[in-house]
């Protein structure tokens, strides 16, 4: 039997999403119990890797089991094994060839900003900039971004393609905690993350848009720019 679940989680408890041999990860405890419950090792297939830090609200994953379980009682079996940062939210059973992150049609991300008065409770969950925030450069900034673009000046590591494309970029503030919703079909390593320090960096003066326009036109010309911190970012939602 075929699944397709939603996992939501406190990324600030561990390694990230993707298993790793010596250190606690999202991906090593829902596959630890579901090789439990199936009495056979298991592997899922998520939708996208968060690195150590990043949090999630419905990171989706797909794995296939000997057994058949009911989606209720298996989401029930799981949150049983896998608690209490972690959290199943849903299970369905879908088509063998269904594919988590190849099946996606579009990812929500949001960036969390704490743009009222230092709290320590918050430290895991938001960035606190300790500095004021210059919102209409920030919302200049994102316009930006906004489209099919080449982004390789705000993606980390090497890859063959750097071309995808943003559909929206919202901005909501909700008791002193700024959040920037990022919509689109594909994001790459570090590229939300880049793309909030590029706003940053404009907000503070440190970067000017004709900087970031350059950027993006001329992607092939190194630029660099700051990565905020993983705390305040949180994959949200994906789309199939």
């Amino acid at each position: 039997m075929h699944y397709l679940i939603s996992i939501a989680y406190d990324g600030s408890k561990f390694y990230g999403f993707q298993r790793l041999k010596n250190h606690d990860t999202i991906q090593k405890r829902i596959e630890d119990a579901l090789t439990i419950i199936n009495k056979k090792a298991v592997t899922i297939k998520g939708a996208g890797r968060t690195d150590r830090g990043v949090h999630a609200y419905a990171q989706k994953a797909t794995f296939s089991l000997d057994i058949e379980l009911e989606p209720e009682n298996l989401k029930k079996a799981l949150n049983s094994l896998v608690g209490p940062y972690i959290y199943i939210n849903d299970v369905k059973i879908t088509s063998n060839n269904f594919h988590a992150r190849f099946n996606t049609i579009k990812k929500e991300y949001i960036y969390k900003i704490n743009i009222g008065k230092f709290n320590p409770l918050l430290v895991d969950y938001t960035y606190f900039p300790n500095y004021s925030l210059n919102l209409s450069l920030m919302k200049k900034c994102a316009k930006l971004f906004i489209g099919f673009h080449n982004f390789e000046n705000f993606v980390s590591g090497s890859r063959n393609n750097y071309e995808c494309i943003i559909y929206n970029i919202n901005f909501k503030t909700k008791n002193n905690i700024l959040e920037i919703k990022f919509i689109g079909k594909s994001f790459y390593r570090y590229m939300v993350r880049n793309l909030v320090g590029a706003m940053l960096d404009v907000s503070r003066g440190k970067v000017s848009l004709e900087e970031i326009k350059d950027a993006l036109e001329n992607p092939y010309l190194s630029k660099s720019f700051t990565t905020a911190i993983p705390n305040g970012l949180y994959l949200n939602e994906i789309y199939y």
